[in-house]
């Protein structure tokens, strides 16, 4: 139990860290936010668990293919909401468009022969 304890408050450390940094020091916080340490505490925390680098390799590879539908909501949002979009539908057109892109990420990935 303390172990999940541990996860848990190191895992939403992490985002109460990137929101405050944002509030005072914006290229930091951005810095922050782009390193992969979501990744990096579920490779640990499988290792830890499961000790199977083979499962480790398979999800690293996985996340590499599905993080690229991600990278296009990094530039529609701030275009939407400089646009004048209100927050709230910047976002659900960046949810939305991300969705169809992890679709197609899945087609293109079976059609090219890449197994997740």
């Amino acid at each position: 139990m303390f172990y999940y304890l541990i996860k848990l408050v190191l895992s939403a450390g992490i985002i109460v860290v990137v929101t405050e940094t944002a509030k005072r020091n914006n290229f930091a916080a951005s810095i922050i936010h782009s390193l992969p340490l979501t990744s990096l505490l579920a490779f640990i925390w499988l290792y830890v668990e499961k000790k199977d680098t083979a499962l480790i390799a398979n999800h690293a590879f996985g996340t590499f293919w599905f993080v690229l539908p991600t990278l296009p909501m990094f530039l529609v949002l701030p275009w939407l909401l400089r646009q004048g979009w209100g927050f709230w539908a910047a976002l659900g057109v960046c949810i939305v468009g991300t969705v169809g892109l992890y679709f197609v990420t899945m087609k293109l990935l079976k059609v090219a022969g890449v197994d997740l």
